[in-house]
């Protein structure tokens, strides 16, 4: 059983009502629940009883870059703003000595069938250096040929030759960062690229071969207004990648010191954001995509589309995906990891990353190991996420509870969800409606053990 396909019909008072703070569920409990007593003996514990267990299923690696050449005035990211492209090589040097203790720890040659580089900007790399990156993986890993292999790519950093070289490495999904097609908005943030740039570097993707091509916008963002942002949706329009990933911007300067910048005064107030992300939805869908969840849409013939309509899809740290569950390798500063019940995170800073690297160990910053109640509750809120639908017979066997005793409290709020036609309650299942789809994401809150308090969800960005 699984949600059916959201309509086009989507009330904007749908979208006031929901328009709070909560978390994005790329993992539960949410890395803000990561504790330092997790620490690298910790992680090390549960890599060797992975390697001494029976066998598991291809893992995924995750490489952090974390560098750019300049500074995009929103960016909540964990970068480090240089022009010095040297301290990219040294950076190699790191990963190789973080690679080398996880073949310590399991042995040669562990099967991995996603890849997926982030940022910063990979693309700060240059090609010779990717390259060699490249030839690391495949050194320590058994790299599936016809695995996911995915990179974050800044269209500034890139033409035709780098894209296809890219292809030639081995990279079979691209994600360019776009955000805003319109230069005044591009200005504001700091992050000017042409239409004609991002155009040519899409179309050498295509030409390239790569599986899938993803766009990345914000809504949200300083002078943007109802009309240019229509705009920027009808050149996506033109553009048509594969996939688009449509982020709402969270100004919290207080968090993130570039946001400090932006003139709070040339930001659109909450009802034109809400306003921005209900015309997106409404085009995007006129224009053929189909809306997967959140922040995600996709082409009919995606495979992304088609693993929300078979049932397939999964959630993990870059959003949607029709990739398998499973272990995560992080490698890199503040990169995180997933290895059986437990989530890891790597230092933040390059100094303590490196220092601990230097010691020999792995460079872990804080994680956490899952209790019963956390992987129940886990499957409860990535089961709505993903598959729109929530077994209530599949939770109890698998988690020996009686459901609907443990969750008395949960399913009394969810009451209010289905009188709004959010959800739909029977014996035997909660099944997300169409219009639910749109805010699941607070669905899925109503389960999650931690935002008991309305002020444990301030810290997260808003639903919308």
């Amino acid at each position: 059983m699984t949600a059916s396909a959201p309509v086009a019909e989507l009330p904007l008072s749908l979208l006031r009502q929901f328009d709070v703070p909560g978390p994005r569920y790329t993992s539960y409990p949410t890395a803000d629940r990561f504790i330092e007593a997790f620490d690298s003996e910790a992680l090390e514990s549960w890599l060797h009883a992975r390697r001494l267990g029976t066998p598991s299923p291809p893992a995924g690696v995750y490489v952090h870059v974390p560098f750019c050449a300049s500074l995009c005035h929103y960016c909540a990211c964990n970068k480090i703003i240089t022009r010095d492209y040297s301290k990219g090589v040294a950076y190699l040097d790191d990963l190789r000595r973080e690679l080398d203790i996880y073949r310590r720890l399991l042995g040669n040659h562990l099967p991995v069938s996603r890849l997926h580089l982030g940022g910063g900007s990979p693309t700060f790399l240059d090609d010779e250096s990717l390259q060699r990156l490249m030839t690391m993986l495949g050194e320590h890993f058994r790299l599936d040929p016809d695995g996911e292999h995915s990179i974050e790519v800044d269209p500034r950093t890139v033409d035709r030759d780098r894209v296809h070289a890219l292809a030639k490495m081995g990279f079979n999904r691209i994600s360019f960062g776009v955000q805003d097609f319109d230069a005044d908005v591009q200005q504001a943030v700091h992050r000017v690229q042409s239409t004609e740039q991002v155009f040519a570097v899409v179309h050498a993707a295509r030409e390239a071969g790569f599986r899938s091509v993803n766009v990345d916008l914000i809504y949200g963002l300083p002078r943007q207004t109802l009309a240019s942002f229509a705009k920027t949706l009808e050149t996506l329009r033109t553009l048509r990648p594969d996939r688009v990933a449509l982020y709402g911007y969270a100004h919290l300067p207080a968090r993130f010191k570039p946001q400090r910048r932006i003139d709070a005064a040339e930001l659109p107030d909450g009802e034109n954001k809400l306003k921005m992300l209900h015309q997106a939805i409404l085009l995007l869908q006129d224009a053929g995509y189909e809306y997967i969840g959140m922040d995600h849409f996709a082409l009919p013939e995606d495979s992304l589309t088609l693993a929300k309509r078979q049932g397939r899809l999964k959630r993990n740290f870059q959003g949607y995906t029709d990739q398998p569950d499973g272990d995560l390798i992080g490698l890199g500063v503040s990169a995180i990891g997933k290895i059986g019940p437990t989530y890891s995170q790597n230092a933040r800073t390059l100094s303590e990353y490196r220092e601990l690297l230097t010691q020999g160990r792995l460079p872990v910053m804080k994680g956490i190991e899952l209790n019963a109640e956390d992987l129940m509750r886990r499957a409860i809120i990535m089961a709505l996420m993903c598959q729109g639908c929530l077994s209530f017979e599949a939770i109890e066997v698998a988690h020996l509870v009686d459901f609907h005793r443990h969750f008395a409290h949960e399913m009394a709020e969810l009451r209010a969800y289905r009188d709004m036609g959010l959800v739909e309650i029977d014996d035997e299942w909660i099944s997300v409606t169409p219009q639910g789809w749109y805010v699941v994401r607070a669905i899925a809150m109503v389960f999650d053990r931690h935002l008991q308090h309305a002020q444990d969800r301030v810290k997260f960005s808003r639903v919308l």
